[in-house]
């Protein structure tokens, strides 16, 4: 891989109502104003060279794919390391109060029935190392705002915290290959002994 587009879904059903959805089982669309993005994001990026699309097992990052690659002979890679965060017991309800829980909780306590943010960190470093590792030379990733933030702001030296701000919908955030690995040794490093930034 020499780039990395990272991207997140369109406006969903339940991202418009401030909702979360960390089950991939739960079908969640786009609404009509996330496939005009989806279609828009498509437009952005018509002159560029994609040589392979990777995406979560999330109905709305599919969708946001479907639409922005419609025509365009680009395969297809389905990555469940790149799944948004599982809720537990939060699934389903509003994103405001699964925030207000991670802001009082450490990296590594657990969500009853989901997965903790330590957790999720060594999910996505997988994710992003498996695409690092591909032959493909310009990668779109479509996925969710923590995993793509997460990247970002390790890009540019950050570190996780309790509550990451929103990645806009269905804009492509560019990184090179040295980008991309050097954001996710940062990860991982952090992730050996996790502890929120301020």
């Amino acid at each position: 891989m020499n780039q990395a587009l990272l991207t997140r879904h369109a406006e969903s059903e339940f991202s418009v109502r401030g909702l979360t959805n960390g089950d991939p089982d739960v079908e969640v669309a786009l609404t009509e104003a996330g496939r005009a993005q989806a279609r828009l994001l498509g437009e952005h990026l018509a002159a560029t060279e994609i040589d392979l699309c990777a995406v979560s097992e999330f109905q709305r990052a599919q969708e946001t794919a479907d639409l922005a690659l419609a025509r365009r002979d680009v395969p297809l890679l389905v990555l469940p390391e790149l799944n948004d965060i599982r809720f537990g017991e939060f699934e389903g309800r509003l994103l405001a109060d699964y925030r207000a829980w991670a802001r009082a909780h450490g990296p590594e306590d657990e969500v009853p029935g989901g997965e903790n943010r330590t957790e999720s960190v060594v999910r996505y470093v997988a994710g992003f190392r498996a695409l690092l590792k591909r032959p493909e030379r310009t990668i779109l990733v479509v996925a969710h705002s923590l995993p793509i933030r997460y990247v970002l702001n390790a890009a540019v030296g950050g570190l996780p915290k309790p509550a990451m701000e929103q990645v806009p919908y269905a804009e492509p955030f560019p990184l090179t290959a040295a980008e991309l690995t050097e954001a996710v040794e940062r990860l991982e490093t952090w992730s050996l002994a996790p502890a929120w930034s301020s």
